[in-house]
């Protein structure tokens, strides 16, 4: 296609930029449009891959057709076939009626697949089929039914990892991907991310009614070279932080600091806990587990400070060591898969012969994994101010986990 052209589709579908690896994945985008081949969208988490398949969309044949949006990662895994396929009526506990699914309400148009690795492994199978021969069949039907849908997924999951941990079916990966788009993270799109900055702070100065802050040299240089961790949804919520809180509309590079986390890489919970965000988790539980193999560190810190006051004070320094859970500092009870010992601190002290003669007594409540577990989930809510994609992606799980673990600790 043409530049004008390229320029066009830009304007219609709100996309900011002049990088060469954008302009080729909206060229793709239109020219796969026409046939009905699938499409897997892939790129990190915030990068704007919402805006391709309905570029697809609309330049296909079905543009009058119905286009159906899904996240995957949204919907409960006992519901999911439910949402997708459809039920008949008394098929499970609650099935008060029959419903036709989005896969028959989409017939003759186009399903976006949003965060397909997320998708169960039965799910997949289903999906696999519809792929295959266009059938599928209800939950609690035995009656195949036919459906004419373009299919568009897109992922910020690694599924060739995902296929090796047998996450993902390899023959449904080869499926989805018959046309690749892969759309650049935002630290690849150079210059770009100064237009979109002046993009999203002309918005927010409409939107706001107040004058549109403006970047210094300086400032420039920076958000040149941060890295963007979470890309344009980031960057656009930065603007609106700063066009909201600060008067002066020049901002210069301190002040864009400090809105810009120092440490990227280690903003996600378990950092918070010393856990060092390199490493990577098998499971929530072995994060917590190895966040309390890490409290041992300041918990010994405590006792120290402890022991040297309650010296000066010529307390009872000796019984410190007495009164503190012995299993506190022994690294097997910490991090063995059995159940392990919460860290407790019982410090009892006694006031001089001149004071009032009586004792206090400070206990440290006791927190087991599901207290830590829930009290994670909850500030990270709390940051994200109940959004739980976002807080899901800040905890390091799938929504789905993190839409279960909302409803076992009660926290709706």
């Amino acid at each position: 296609m043409t530049k004008a052209e390229i320029q066009q589709v830009k304007l219609r579908f709100g996309i900011i930029g002049n990088t060469e690896s954008l302009i080729r994945a909206i060229d793709v985008a239109i020219q796969v449009a026409p046939t009905d081949l699938s499409v897997l969208i892939t790129g990190e988490s915030g990068v704007g891959k919402e805006s391709f398949p309905q570029i697809i969309h609309q330049f296909s044949r079905r543009k009058h057709g119905q286009y159906i949006a899904v996240n995957c990662g949204a919907i409960p895994e006992g519901t999911i076939d439910s949402e997708l396929f459809g039920h008949e009526k008394g098929a499970f506990t609650g099935a008060i009626g029959e419903r036709k699914g989005y896969f028959g309400e989409a017939d003759g148009g186009t399903i976006f697949l949003d965060e397909v690795g997320e998708l169960p492994l039965p799910t997949q199978a289903r999906l696999l089929r519809v792929l295959e021969s266009g059938e599928f069949i209800k939950v609690g039907s035995s009656k195949v039914q036919k459906t004419d849908v373009r299919i568009v997924a897109a992922t910020n999951v690694n599924l060739t990892r995902a296929i090796s941990e047998g996450r993902f079916r390899e023959d449904l990966y080869y499926r989805l991907n018959t046309v690749p788009i892969q759309i650049p993270s935002l630290r690849e799109r150079g210059d770009d991310v100064v237009l979109l900055f002046r993009k999203f702070a002309a918005d927010f100065a409409e939107k706001y009614r107040m004058p549109a802050i403006q970047l210094t040299e300086d400032a420039r240089s920076v958000l040149l070279t941060y890295a963007w961790p979470g890309n344009v949804r980031q960057l656009k919520n930065i603007t609106e932080q700063i066009s909201i809180i600060e008067t002066n509309r020049e901002i210069n590079a301190n002040l864009l600091r400090t809105y810009l986390p120092a440490k990227p890489d280690e903003q996600r919970l378990p950092a918070l806990f010393g856990v060092k965000s390199g490493k990577e988790f098998e499971s929530e539980r072995e994060i917590l587990y190895q966040v309390l193999f890490d409290m041992r560190q300041d918990v010994t810190e405590l006792k120290r400070l402890v022991h040297d006051i309650m010296s000066e004070r010529g307390g009872v320094a000796n019984n410190v060591q007495a009164t503190t859970t012995p299993a506190l500092y022994n690294s097997s009870a910490i991090v063995a898969p059995a159940q392990p010992t919460p860290p407790t601190i019982n410090i009892r002290s006694k006031q001089d012969d001149d004071d009032i003669q009586d004792t206090e007594e400070y206990v440290e409540e006791s927190l087991s994994l599901d207290d830590l577990e829930k009290e994670m989930i909850r500030k990270a809510l709390l940051r994200h101010h109940g959004k739980r994609k976002n807080a899901a992606k800040d905890l390091n799980i799938s929504e789905r986990t993190l839409y279960r673990k909302i409803k076992e600790y009660e926290l709706d």
